[in-house]
Parts: structure tokens; C-alpha cells; sequence
């Protein structure tokens, strides 16, 4: 049978049963009763008779279909199955497409805003919408490196928009972590950017006495985005259980009994043993946490970056 060509192929009209419009080496159009023109190509594999997908006409025109058959016929010579590759890489698109950093951060997003107000929920996921999706929304969050947050962060660098940069970071960052707590990373480049951008300049800040301005600083330590859930929940912690800073900091789980709603140490300064009555939200808090760094080989509540130290 001769081989096709491309005016045969325009001139094919559709019939009321599928019809096969044959090439060479398998290859054969396909046309559709409603008028399709669909490119197959028939083999063996395996002692199979199978069936390859190849395009569709005029997106791949004739000469492309056959580089596809030849590719095909390569891969069979070498005793792969061109189908089942086909397939492998279709799965590998949509894992991609599953695991890009903006799919993960809607993931991610949705559990974390339970924990705050949705005014910071709000500007959250503004903050991430605005200056990181367009760089590295679309990339797989295990593929996404430092220089990529960087170009993402680099437009924030002047004057009043560094403190924006740097809730932007900490918010890939929170991401990140959670990619990487879901199997779908396997690690966080954003540490990688300390010291890449200035900070902004701080402010004395006296301390609060009304109580509506003490609210409101709670309500912003709820929602505080930033370095590791050490920093944030020992925040969280502290106005519930009224110790200094370097007792709170040094907490081990093997004190802690959450069920009784205790947390007893000792207190070198006075060389007492203390005990500290957890309220709920205090319990609430610790049990948050404890599967992040209930595991860690220092038994710290709150370990720090360095390892068997605490933060």
C-alpha cells in the first residue's frame, strides 16, 4: 500500500465507522466519524499486539508523526516499550503538576490558617500570591533552589518594603518545611539566603501597659510567620506559663506531662524545684508541637538550629 501524504490526509472525510488511513512501519491515521484525523502506530511488544498514540493531525503533521513512529521503532529495537514510556512520562507531568510550589502552599496554607486571624491569613497568602507564585509558583517545590527565592525576593529589597521581603521569606520558608514534612521535598533552601538581604532597621518599643495593646500583641504573636516552629510556639508559650525566656527555652519533653497538665524543673538560680500548672491552651500549644520536635534526639521542647542546643 503506498504511503500517505499530506493532500491524501486533507482530502480524508470522516465516514460513519471509524476508518485507518495506513503509512508505513505501523504508522496509520485514524479518522473519526465527527472528522477527527488521529495518529496511531501499531507494534508488538512482549508477543502483545499494542497501540500507540501519536498526535493529532494537523498538530503534528505527517512528517513529525513519522520522526515519532522512527523514535518508536529505536525503542523497540532496543527493547523498551514506547507505550509504556509514554506513560511514564504523562505520570511524571502530573506528579510535577502536583508538587509545584504553589499546589503545596494552598495545601499548606489551608491548615496553617486555622491558626490565626484571617486578617494575617489574608496577607499571608497576598504576600505569597504577589511576589513569590510568579517566580516559583509553578516549579516543584523539591526542585526549587536559593537563587530561584532570591530572584523572587530581589524587587523587595528597598527601603520600606524589607520588612515585606522578609514576612515573604519566612513565609516560603513555612512552606517549605511543610513540603518537606509531606514527603514532597527534601530539604529548605531558604536558610541557604541568611544574611542575603539587609533587615530592616529595628525599634525600641516600650513596655505595654493598657490592656487593649496587650491584646493586640497577643493576637499578633498567634500570628507570628517566622524562623521555625521553636521561635512561634515558644512565643505562643510564654504568656501562658509566666517563666523567663531561658527557662522556657531550655523545656524538655521528659518534664512535661501533658495529661496531668504539668511541667516541673529545676530552677538553678533559687536550686527549687518548680512546678508550672499548663492551662488548656497551654496543652493545646505543646501538643501542636510535639510532633515537630518531639522526636529530637536532645528531648528539647525547643531546640535550636545547632544540634543538642536549644533555641
Amino acid at each position: 500500500m503506498p504511503a500517505l501524504t499530506d493532500t491524501a490526509i486533507r482530502a480524508a472525510k470522516p465516514a460513519d465507522k471509524p476508518r485507518k488511513l495506513s503509512d508505513a512501519g505501523g504508522l496509520y491515521l485514524l479518522v473519526t466519524p465527527t472528522g477527527g484525523k488521529l495518529w496511531r502506530m501499531k507494534y508488538r511488544f512482549a508477543g502483545k499486539e499494542k497501540t500507540l498514540s501519536i498526535g493529532k493531525y494537523p498538530d503534528v503533521p505527517l512528517k513529525d508523526a513519522r520522526g515519532r513512529r522512527d523514535e518508536a521503532r529505536r525503542m523497540l529495537a532496543s527493547g523498551s516499550d514506547p507505550g509504556a514510556a509514554k506513560q511514564t512520562k504523562k505520570d511524571e507531568r502530573r506528579a510535577r503538576a502536583a508538587n509545584t510550589f504553589e499546589t503545596v502552599a494552598a495545601l499548606w496554607f489551608e491548615q496553617w490558617r486555622k491558626n490565626v486571624t484571617p486578617r494575617v491569613a489574608e496577607n499571608q497568602w497576598n504576600r505569597l500570591t504577589k511576589y513569590a507564585f510568579p517566580i516559583i509558583g509553578g516549579t516543584p517545590v523539591a526542585e526549587i533552589t536559593a537563587r530561584q527565592i532570591w530572584n523572587a525576593l530581589r524587587p523587595l529589597e528597598e527601603g520600606d518594603t524589607l520588612p515585606t521581603l522578609h514576612k515573604t521569606k519566612m513565609a516560603i520558608g513555612m512552606v517549605m518545611r511543610y513540603a518537606i514534612h509531606a514527603g514532597r521535598a527534601e530539604r529548605n533552601p531558604v536558610p541557604d539566603l541568611a544574611g542575603a538581604f539587609a533587615n530592616p532597621q529595628g525599634k525600641h518599643h516600650a513596655a505595654l501597659l493598657e490592656p487593649a495593646r496587650i491584646g493586640e500583641l497577643l493576637r499578633d504573636i498567634a500570628g507570628y510567620e517566622g524562623q521555625g516552629p521553636s521561635v512561634s510556639y515558644a512565643l505562643r508559650l510564654l504568656p501562658l506559663v509566666f517563666v523567663r525566656p531561658c527557662e522556657l527555652r531550655a523545656a524538655k519533653w521528659a518534664a512535661i506531662d501533658l495529661e496531668k497538665g504539668e511541667w516541673k524543673f529545676f530552677v538553678g538560680k533559687t536550686k527549687t524545684e518548680h512546678l508550672v500548672p499548663l492551662s488548656r491552651q497551654a496543652v493545646a500549644i505543646l501538643k501542636e508541637l510535639h510532633p515537630m520536635t518531639g522526636h529530637d534526639r536532645s528531648g528539647l521542647v525547643f531546640p535550636g538550629r545547632n544540634p543538642g542546643a536549644p533555641l
